[in-house]
């Protein structure tokens, strides 16, 4: 394919728009889809050795070249290799005190280039002081903060925006977090985290997208251009991070830092195409995955970070380590030490260390024994202080403290309501009961996290947190039914097997019209290190909503979650549940919208429940096998014990009215590879009618699936989607485009081979991966 290359960060600090974005979702103001997963990659050349230089193509001439190059005449090695030192602050403590002395001199020495963990336009103005006005060359600090999803404001968990199938959530989310966090002093943010994943039992799932590359690629976009605006000097702008690169998804088991052994073709079909999506949209850095990927740590990996990422892609921006990630290729076991872990990294393509010290500790001598080189060296530092330049750093170093956000405004917490709304996903609604009515009688709200704050999910910032916390679904509830009696029973903890409670959670139920249960997982479940071998409904929780079941009355169950859970037999017995995930500063308010119709529920399941944790990975985009299940065939891939298929598949969700879609038709039943290779495409167009007595939201979905190719398909892939309100009895037509690079795949070759085949594709149309609602294009 064509070599598409990246527009410069130094354009973008210039103010030149993204060039990237995802023409089949139905976005506003979304720039041309990026490509499948880097269809620029043809002859790339073979990788460096792990102790020589990586090239850097990607790197063009741009407007701060002149003062770059000055300043790098100037600095001594040691103050080079400080700049491509990142430090870590301490949260708790001032300038001054235990854990920020050694930084703080670091940055008087000028031998530090970022610190992380630290915010606050008072604490990070003290600290940029020390370097600007007491360092030799005065050369300001990068602050980095882990920004993931809010900064005050707490949205919902990235994994809930994708449930949402409408990227300007995200995009809405990086907006407020990028305005609060830069006023308090960061600069930069170690987000969008787009890992695709078929592993629900790792913990980070909910930091992601979930398990499909396009959806993944959409949002990634998005939070990027969300975050960067048009220019990063903007007072309200922050430097995103694609992280992590790459397949980190992959952990074996879904044990975090886990090895992924992974084919190219699966590494470039299935885990790349986000990243391209993100440096496609000018994303600013990009940062180290701590996995090996097929036996190669991805901080000593060339393949990745030199010859994808910047050879074939031509990104010219910046590579940071993860936590103490150079320093662990010592535990990987391909650096004999300190040492060697920073000759690996830095020449694989790393540019800048987080945490570990070994380029500061061993960088010199590397140097001297020429184990390292010194336009290496000087190419790294030029992307480091290219980025300062680009946030206006060395104009403006200081924040201003005047202008400080300190907490969320009513605008913010309106979004963040907004996004956790459209986020919340209805698995199933028999005999309507939901949504509720304002006016019932009696309502019982129980659960251990009816009356929890604990809401806000992985990643927040502490003082976040303790400063704003989420508002609960029992005072929601209260507001939202004003002349209702509402009684409340906590019944169980949410980890606990004490079922002492369970008797007043019943007798609540038993009282009251209709019950409200609120289980699922407390944040501290989900996220980094918070990999679990059983996710189902943690504690006594499960008995719980039986013991509910048990009394007859009409129930529904609100799950917050920050993963998929197995659920158990209780499902059966359960006629409405509704995904909430970890919905953040407006949790209450939000499920209460969608309880009682307010809002209506348009989500759709961004990555399959499974039915048991023994069928993961269990996912949609799986492959066919050459024996595919068959029911009646004991000698067909399956299991005995359960039926096929996950427990809800992957786009599922359901609304308070009902939808038809129509036959999918086609522009052309046929077309040229040839043609499709010059940029022609094929328009699939269907309509979607609100057939029931309710305005509602729908995500009309596109998939494909290649019937023969060189390298088996999985059965279906998603190329397209858009989410439409439509008043009752009203009809839309639909249309997405088909391009080549939605009809091509990546090879095992390990330089890059994109392939378009002629052949069959069968194209379905409809509102969950599960439609069988298809028409035919042949390619020739």
């Amino acid at each position: 394919m064509g070599g598409l290359r990246r527009r410069s960060l130094l354009a973008a600090a210039g103010g030149t728009a993204a060039a990237a974005g995802l023409a089949n979702t139905g976005t506003p103001q979304a720039p041309a889809r990026p490509r499948a997963a880097a269809s620029a990659a043809t002859g790339a050349s073979a990788s460096t050795g792990p102790g020589e230089p990586a090239p850097a193509p990607g790197d063009r001439p741009g407007p701060y070249d002149r003062q770059v190059a000055a300043l790098l005449a100037r600095m001594t090695t040691d103050e080079k290799l400080g700049q491509l030192q990142q430090l870590p602050w301490a949260y708790d403590t001032g300038p001054g005190g235990p854990g920020t002395r050694a930084v703080e001199e670091a940055a008087r020495r000028g031998k530090l280039g970022s610190v992380l963990s630290i915010f606050g336009a008072r604490t990070c103005n003290r600290l940029q002081r020390i370097a600007v006005e007491e360092s030799r060359l005065g050369i300001p600090l990068l602050f980095g903060l882990d920004v993931i999803h809010g900064f005050w404001t707490t949205f919902p968990i990235p994994l809930a925006q994708a449930a949402s199938f409408d990227p300007r959530v995200a995009a809405r989310d990086a907006e407020i977090s990028a305005r609060e966090a830069r006023s308090n002093g960061v600069h930069w943010t170690f987000a969008p985290m787009m890992d695709v994943t078929h592993e629900p039992r790792w913990g980070r799932i909910a930091e992601g997208n979930g398990e499909d590359p396009y959806l993944t690629a959409a949002f990634a976009a998005a939070k990027v251009r969300g975050y960067q605006g048009e220019r990063l000097a903007d007072a309200d702008r922050i430097a995103a991070c694609a992280k992590h690169f790459v397949a980190y998804g992959g952990a074996e088991g879904g044990r975090d830092y886990n090895t992924v052994d992974v084919s190219e073709s699966r590494l470039r079909n299935l885990h790349l195409p986000p990243f391209r999506a993100a440096v496609d949209s000018g994303v600013a850095t990009v940062m180290a995955s701590f996995n090996t990927i097929a036996g190669v740590p991805a901080h000593a990996n060339p393949h990745t970070l030199t010859d994808v990422l910047r050879r074939e892609w031509g990104f010219d921006g910046m590579v940071v380590s993860d936590w103490n990630g150079v320093q662990e290729l010592v535990p990987h076991g391909v650096a004999e030490d300190g040492a060697d872990a920073a000759r690996l990294a830095l020449g694989a393509g790393v540019d800048m260390e987080m945490t570990s010290t070994t380029l500061v500790t061993h960088g010199r001598r590397l140097l001297q024994e020429g184990r390292i080189s010194a336009r290496r060296l000087d190419e790294a530092v030029a992307r480091v202080l290219r980025l300062k330049y680009a946030l206006g750093l060395f104009a403006h170093p200081y924040a201003d403290e005047g202008k400080a956000i300190g907490g969320p405004s009513a605008e913010a917490r309106a979004a963040a309501r907004d996004a956790a709304s459209r986020s919340m996903v209805l698995l199933k609604n028999d005999r309507g009961v939901l949504p509720l009515h304002a006016k019932t009688g009696s309502i019982a709200v129980v659960g251990p996290f009816a009356d929890s704050p604990d809401l806000l999910g992985t990643w927040v910032m502490p003082p976040a947190a303790r400063k704003f916390p989420a508002g609960t679904v029992l005072d929601a509830v209260r507001q939202a039914a004003p002349r209702s009696t509402v009684r409340y029973a906590r019944g169980v903890d949410p980890q606990g097997n004490d079922t002492g409670g369970i008797p007043a959670a019943v007798a609540a139920a038993t009282a009251s019209e209709v019950t409200v249960v609120v289980v699922g997982e407390p944040p501290a479940l989900s996220g980094e290190a918070a990999a679990r071998s059983d996710i189902g409904l943690p504690g006594a929780q499960e008995r719980l909503v039986e013991a509910i079941a048990g009394t007859g009355r009409p129930f529904a169950v609100v799950l917050v979650n920050g993963r998929p859970l197995t659920l158990g037999d209780w499902l059966a017995r359960t006629p409405a549940v509704l995904v909430a995930w970890h919905p953040g500063i407006e949790a209450g308010h939000a499920i209460a919208d969608v309880l009682f119709g307010r809002t209506d529920p348009g989500g759709k399941l961004p990555v399959s429940f499974p039915r048991s944790v023994g069928q993961i990975p269990i996912h949609y985009n799986h492959e066919n096998t050459g024996r595919p299940y068959d029911p009646d065939d004991k000698y067909t891939s399956k299991y005995l014990d359960l039926p096929d298929g996950p427990q809800f598949p992957f786009g599922h969700g359901l609304s308070y009215t009902t939808f038809r879609t129509g036959a999918p038709e086609v522009s052309t039943d046929r077309i040229a590879a040839s043609a499709l290779r010059r940029g022609e495409t094929v328009e699939v167009a269907t309509t979607v009618t609100n057939t029931g007595s309710r305005t509602g939201d729908e995500v009309v979905q596109l998939y494909l699936h290649d019937r023969a190719a060189s390298i088996a398909q999985p059965v279906r892939r998603l190329r397209g989607f858009r989410r439409v309100t439509l008043p009752p009895g009203t009809t839309r037509t639909v249309a997405f485009r088909l391009t080549a690079d939605d009809l091509g795949f990546w090879t095992n070759a390990p330089h890059g081979d994109f392939r378009l085949e002629p052949g069959t594709f069968d194209l379905y149309v409809g509102t969950s991966s599960a439609t069988e609602n298809k028409t035919t294009l042949r390619v020739i």
